[in-house]
Parts: structure tokens; sequence; C-alpha cells
């Protein structure tokens, strides 16, 4: 499998005196997260059927700090992210993309403080450019009629006011979009925020992925879409409590995508 997807590393451009169009900061969930992988895979497929230059840092990517910032360690946050900062200057990175709502909003609100700025799009909106631009096509195939809600990652909606990047992706695929009650401005958290992801959740009736799945079963979809690997796993779990898993499928974006695509 990983021997057709070609990911350049920016180390190897440099030292072939190229500069990529774009970095893809593939995030900490991304890497080493065996469910997130599967979406790197997927946007990297797209990447390269669309002839995009692009290339990751590989080992000289670490995490952008965002769990240790919303857990309370700004030394840990701003060490990770002047590190970061130091590796991405020094290859004279411009444009990143990024599958995770929490990188995005860690790399675009918080690094031109630390010295690091950049235009950072998430991948929903680079995908849309594509599109706009004509470097990609999309037709619906498999997805055609298929009812599709999409859950807004609070990082992207909320926090940076991207809606309608994955929205209107959805739409090209000919699928229903069914919205659930709770939706843009007014979305509710997976409950994997503010790293949460990291602890066992604190005492309550309910915990706030069921309460979020339960949202999303009311729309009777086929599938929830997602654009952050975050809300993927809560999602996935919820689905799973409510034993739907055979019949509901959660997938990010990028997924929907290379699927219709058929890479």
């Amino acid at each position: 499998m990983s021997s057709e997807l070609k990911v350049p590393t920016m180390a190897e451009l440099s030292a072939a005196g190229k500069q990529p169009e774009v970095l893809f900061w593939v995030g900490c969930a991304g890497s080493f997260d065996d469910r997130a992988k599967k979406i790197t895979k997927a946007f990297v497929k797209i990447l390269n059927n669309a002839g995009i230059s692009f290339a990751v840092l590989g080992t000289e990517e670490s995490c952008t700090g965002d769990p240790a910032k919303r857990a309370g360690n700004e030394f840990l946050f701003q060490m990770q992210a002047v590190t970061n900062i130091e590796v991405m200057n020094a290859y004279s990175v411009k444009k990143v993309v990024t599958a995770c709502p929490h990188c995005f909003n860690t790399i675009k609100n918080e690094y031109p403080g630390l010295g690091g700025s950049y235009e950072v799009v998430h991948h929903t909106q680079f995908l849309k450019s594509l599109l706009n631009d004509g470097r990609m096509v999309l037709e619906g195939g498999s997805f055609k009629g298929k009812r599709i809600t999409f859950h807004d990652p609070c990082y992207l909606g909320r926090a940076n006011d991207v809606y309608e990047a994955p929205r209107d992706l959805i739409r090209k695929l000919d699928a229903e979009l069914v919205e659930m009650k709770n939706c843009k401005k007014r979305g509710l958290c997976c409950g994997a925020g503010g790293a949460q992801m990291f602890k066992e959740p604190e005492k309550g009736n309910k915990d706030v992925n069921i309460e979020r799945t339960e949202q999303a079963l009311e729309t009777k979809p086929e599938i929830i879409a997602a654009g952050c690997p975050f809300c993927n796993t809560m999602m996935t779990d919820g689905v799973k409590n409510k034993e739907k898993e055979s019949e509901i499928a959660v997938m990010d974006i990028a997924e929907l995508i290379a699927t219709a695509q058929d890479l």
C-alpha cells in the first residue's frame, strides 16, 4: 500500500533545490492513529492524483502543542511551537494545509505571535480551491443520493468560521446533505476538544459524544461526515455505542472524495 503513495519530505525537496507549493502538516493523529492514517492516505492520494506539489516534514514534524496549551501547559506549548516554527522557517514554508482543525487553528492563530506566519488552510478549504481552479474533478458516483450529515469540528467552525467548504464538497458528490439541529454556529462539540481526547470523561448523565451521535442519528444518515480525526474517533465510538456501525459509516471529507474518485 505505502509503496505506491508518493510522499516527499521537505528535506528531500530542499536537497534537490525544489520548493513545494504547499506543506502538508500531518499532525499527531494523522501520523500515529490507525484510523486517522487512513484519512492521511486518502488526502495524499487526492494530492497526487491532482498533481499537486507538496511535501511533509516527516520526522522533523512535532506536535503543534495544541493539547499542551489547552491542558494549561503554556510553557510546553511554546517549546513545541518554537521548535516547529524554526524548522518551517528554515524551509521558507509559505503555505500549510492540514486535515486536523486543532493543528489548523494553532498554526494559523497562535504561531504568528511566536514568529511563524504562514497561509494556513484546512484540507476541506484546499480541496474546495482545487475544485474551483479546475485542478480536481469530482463526480458523485457511489455517493449519489446518499444521506450525509456533516459534524462541524469546533476548531474549524466556531473558532474559525469555516462552514461552507466541507458542505460544498458533500454537495458536489451529488449527496443529500442533511443538517443536524445543532449545526454551524450552534454546532455541538464531539467531546474531544480542549485536550479531553486524552483523558477519561468526568461523571455525568451522558458523554458528549453520545449526545452528539444521537443528534446525528436523528437525521437518519447513511454517512456521518467529519473533518477532524478527533471528531471521527468520537463519532465512531458513538455509533458503536448505539450498535449502528453496520448501517452508518463515519468518514472524513477526504475519504469521501478519494472514494468518489476511486483512488
